[in-house]
């Protein structure tokens, strides 16, 4: 809740993952987009050179989901990138990650479970991230505008 006071003037937040993560960085990117009325877009870190480093300012913090797997060291990687650009950056990684804290700017910890189940948790703490933004914001969280609930009887 206080980190979410720190960046919830923002206009722009962008989101990144690798792997299973990734589609979770998009997940992160949507709620924010839809409670939180900042603009959010959901990127693979893998990616970040072939155009979203271009978008990256001092006003445009990145939340990046670093659980430790195998690309656990490119996502460092990744996050160095951001941070040398000048984003501030919030990552999402395991409690007792001492490294994470070396590259970021603030650090959400979850528990440490196994990689495959990682996404469980982290789109919780996405969503209570986005929660907590549109709550500083003052949004109405419950009554999102411009959404309205479809169904669709074929």
């Amino acid at each position: 809740e206080e980190l979410a006071k720190k960046y919830a003037s923002a206009r722009d937040m962008f989101f990144i993952g690798r792997n299973i993560n990734y589609p979770i960085a998009m997940e992160g990117a949507l709620k924010t987009k839809e409670i939180s009325y900042i603009h959010g877009e959901g990127f693979p870190a893998g990616e970040l050179k072939h155009g979203p480093l271009a978008l990256l300012t001092k006003d445009s913090p990145v939340v990046a989901i670093a659980a430790k797997d195998h690309t656990y060291e490119k996502m460092l990687a990744n996050i160095s990138e951001v941070s040398a650009r000048g984003s501030p950056v919030i990552a999402i990684g395991y409690e007792g990650d001492t490294d994470l804290q070396k590259f970021a700017d603030d650090v959400i910890y979850i528990r440490e479970i196994p990689p495959l189940f990682s996404p469980v948790p982290i789109v919780v703490a996405l969503q209570l991230w986005s929660y907590y933004l549109a709550k500083e914001r003052g949004c109405a969280i419950d009554k999102p505008r411009n959404i309205a609930k479809t169904v669709t009887v074929e």
